[in-house]
Formats: C-alpha cells, structure tokens, sequence
C-alpha cells in the first residue's frame, strides 16, 4: 500500500486556525503565567478552552460522537504541530498529555457504561485524568514488568496496594487510570490490570507534588499512594492479566502526539532564533550572515523537517494498523526529542543571552520544558534497545549451546 503524505484541505484549515489562535489567544496567557502551570488554578483551563470552543478548534482528536474533529493521527499531526507552538495551546485545545492518550485508550478499551462516565466528562473538558503506572525504584519505570503495585480480589472488587510516583496531572484530576498487578511477579512480562479509580476513593492519597525542571503540565506531577484502595468489579478496564497489552494502545499514539506537540515547540525556538540573526548586527553585518550561525539555522532546519517526515510516516503506520509501527515508533520518538532538543539548544546558542532571559524571550521556558522529553514515554536508551532487538531478529542464529572459540 503506498504511503500517503497528503493532507485533507479541512485539516490544513483546522490548522491555521490553530495557530492563529495560539498567537492571539494563548501566547498571551503563556507570558503572563511565564509558562508555569503546576499550581494553576482551574479558572485558566476553563477559560483557555472555552476559547478554543468558539474559535471551533476545541478536541481535534475526539471522534465527534464526543464532540470533536476526530482527526486520524496523521492529521492530528498537523494541527497537534500548531497547538505546540505555544506550551499552553494543547492545555488549550484539550490534547494535552495525559488526557490526551487517556481518551484514546477510553474510546478504544473502555465499555460503553465507562465511556459515558469518565471518557464523556473528559473529551468534554468537564474534568481531568492521569495514568499511574510509574512507580518509585525498584518499582515499574522504563521497564514495566517491574510493576509492584498490587491488586487483589475482594467481595465485590479489588484492593490495590502500592504507591506511584511522577503521575502527570493527579492533583484534582477527576480520575486516574491505575496499573496493578493481578497476578505474577515483579519482572513478569504479564499479569497486570488496569482499574478506574474515582477521586475522593479514600484508598487513593495524594502524598506530594515533585518539584520538576518542566512546569507546562498542568497541576505537575505528583506521589500517590494506594492503601486498601477498593473499588468495584465495574472500574476494571479491559481484561484482568491483560493491562500491559491493554496500555499499549495508549501507548504507541502518546509517543507520537508527545512528538507532534513539542515539534511545534522546536519551530516556535527556530523562528526566534531566525529572526534574532536576520536582525541582529554583530562583527560588521547581521547574525544570519555569518557562517557557524548559518550552519547551525540549517542544522535546525534539517532536524525540524526529518521530524516531520518521521512523524508522519509513523502516523500513517499506526492509522493503518501496520506491523512496523512499534518499530517506527521508537524510532520516531528517540529522534524527534533529541532533534527538539538540539534546535532549542541552537536557539538559545544564537540569541545569546536573550536566549536565556527567561522575561525577554521564551527559549529559556521551552529549554526547559524539552529536556524532560528524552526521559518521557520511555527513554532514549530504552527505545534504542528496542530498535536494535527487533533489527536482529531476523539475524539472529539459532542457539547450538557450543562457545564460540
């Protein structure tokens, strides 16, 4: 089947609305909080949002059942981009992390009972949700299958026992999506399930919020822990033993949507970089004349375009189901946050020091804000232990048990 890179003329609509709203409407907000929206009150996503609905770019993502564009990822790569632009415009359009993946996962595992309670709400901005999968050393971090948290049957339910930690948006989240082992072993690449859990559940306890180098995800990031949390057999979601497997649905498309988003950071950090060298006069002519300078404007380009290309193809893997998605993801990922990485290093490079005058320009924010992202969604180490495993697989030599001399 041949791959498709055309983009449908709503969605390149959609797209410049998005991003003349972010300029209008939410760079504006984003000065004036300086980014920062771990202790933000809820008045300024209901306001943002608001906005967004009567500018009609609201859930671009959502199927319209729930009120949305319903937008396919590659698609959503488009508008997901411009939102990105500014670190509050996904906050703003209601694709933001964790939401965001939370209501793919919804809208893909959840029975109709648990899509009208907690996916409606969400997709609508009446509430907000986190997933609690990370937990503290030794527990489940890049590696999963060290899940110690448990589960275990009750009269009529579940108990979970256990603490998370680094839970992205838990505070005042309506909800949270809890991993748990159910069966097995930590180290066992099964046996985990993944459970509903309604805020005010008296198990479930907000111990603290982490003070992190990012600040542009709503309400942080927090410690829970879950102490004879018990819930019913109704705020299962999915198949018991089955959550791992479950989780990857959630998990492939966030990668991407991670990449879309804070590719549109790396273009915001690039067009400030660009217009502090077209105009700034250094050594007899403007910045933008001088070759290091140039060279490093170029390197960004490249970076920025090879991202897009990446994400594209892996949206189009992942729309169609194909098999090499997995492989394409973790590609993509490792490459588009050490790329977005790079550009926003060489933007702070060339401005100098209004690169890192966090009041005069906004590189020192998105500085920041992107470095956190070769450790989110898996690290890039992780991701290229993946990439090389399944790169072997078709080489590898049966095992014959006699050492190689």
């Amino acid at each position: 089947m041949p791959i498709q890179f055309d983009v449908d003329p709503t969605v390149t609509q959609l797209a410049s609305k998005t991003a003349e709203f972010v300029r209008e409407v939410v760079i504006p907000a984003e000065r004036e909080c300086g980014g920062s929206v771990h202790d933000a009150p809820e008045a300024l996503r209901e306001t943002l949002q608001k906005a967004a609905r009567d500018a009609g770019v609201f859930a671009p993502h959502v199927p319209a059942r729930w009120g949305g564009h319903g937008l396919d990822l590659r698609g959503q790569a488009v508008v997901f981009e411009a939102a990105g632009y500014s670190l509050l415009g996904p906050l703003a359009l209601n694709c933001a992390a964790p939401d965001e993946g939370n209501m793919h996962l919804l809208e893909k595992v959840a029975t109709e009972e648990q899509k009208q309670r907690y996916l409606r709400p969400l997709a609508e901005g009446e509430s907000r949700s986190c997933f609690a999968m990370t937990e503290p050393a030794p527990g489940a971090g890049a590696d999963p299958r060290s899940l110690r948290t448990t589960a275990t049957r009750v009269p009529g339910g579940w108990r979970i026992d256990g603490r998370k930690w680094f839970i992205t948006g838990a505070e005042g989240a309506g909800f949270a999506i809890v991993m748990a082992r159910t069966s097995g072993s930590p180290g066992d690449p099964g046996g985990a399930t993944m459970f509903l859990v309604d805020a005010g559940n008296p198990g479930m306890r907000l111990v603290r919020t982490i003070e992190t180098l990012d600040e542009s995800l709503f309400a942080g990031h927090s410690e829970i822990a879950f102490e004879g949390c018990v819930v019913g057999e109704e705020q299962v979601l999915g198949a018991v033993d089955h959550g791992f497997e479950g989780a990857q649905v959630r998990l492939g498309p966030a990668r991407m949507t991670h990449c879309m988003r804070w590719l549109g950071a790396a273009r915001r950090a690039q067009d400030v970089a660009l217009e502090r060298a077209g105009s700034r006069m250094a050594f007899g002519s403007v910045l933008g004349d001088l070759g290091m300078v140039q060279q490093m404007l170029a390197d960004s380009e490249i970076d920025i375009e090879a991202s897009r290309a990446l994400i594209q193809r892996t949206a189009w893997e992942l729309d169609t189901g194909s098999a090499a998605a997995s492989q394409l993801t973790s590609v993509s990922k490792t490459f588009v946050a050490e790329a977005v990485n790079r550009v926003v290093d060489r933007a702070v490079q060339i401005c100098g020091a209004l690169g890192i005058s966090a009041a005069d320009a906004p590189l020192a924010r998105l500085f920041r804000e992107v470095r956190p992202f070769r450790i989110y969604d898996g690290p890039s180490e992780t991701h290229r232990f993946a990439i090389a495993r399944r790169a072997l697989r078709p080489y590898r030599q049966p095992r014959t048990g006699v050492a190689d001399g």
